[in-house]
């Protein structure tokens, strides 16, 4: 795969010594609301998710890159493609940055580098954001590139005993 490069950061493949961020990240239930998870991850689930994660976009229907800083080589974060559809030419996009990097436009970086990625070489029509209506620098970064607030799944997703409305985005190429 091509590398993704801007100013500030790389986006890349997952290799075998992502472990430790990926273990941290997946583990971290601060994020669990965004990502869906319920339960934690193992190390050794993690391992064998990393030794198949060369399988390309076309057969796994995700694709999902570390963001990387380009100076210090650390690894700031990571961004995905999910419910990849070649035939409807969609694809989800989500986005991580570790509360530590944010706030240096590394996300706003990252973002546009995936988007020109999934135009220009995947071939994709439309990407899509699920957003909670409360994560408002989510929000902020999505309607910065450009994408339109299509609809609003009222209740949507429980998080603390609370229902909250998640804001379906969409970014059409032209």
């Amino acid at each position: 795969m091509m590398k993704l490069t801007g100013k500030k950061i790389t986006l890349r493949a997952l290799e075998p010594e992502d472990l430790d961020f990926l273990y941290q990240i997946e583990n971290n239930e601060s994020f669990w609301e965004i990502s869906h998870t319920q339960t934690p991850f193992s190390k050794f689930i993690l391992k064998q998710y990393l030794e198949n994660a060369h399988l390309d976009i076309y057969e796994a229907k995700q694709l999902r890159l570390l963001i990387e800083d380009t100076s210090t080589k650390s690894q700031v974060g990571m961004i995905d493609l999910f419910d990849y559809n070649p035939m409807h030419k969609r694809a989800g996009i989500g986005i991580l940055i570790h509360p530590k990097f944010q706030k240096q436009g590394l996300a706003t970086e990252a973002l546009s580098l995936l988007i020109q990625y999934a135009f220009s070489y995947l071939n994709v029509h439309q990407l899509y954001a699920n957003i909670t209506a409360d994560n408002s620098k989510s929000l902020s970064l999505f309607k910065k590139h450009n994408f339109q607030k299509v609809g609003i799944k009222k209740d949507w997703i429980l998080s603390e005993g609370k229902f909250k409305d998640e804001v379906l985005f969409q970014l059409i190429k032209d």
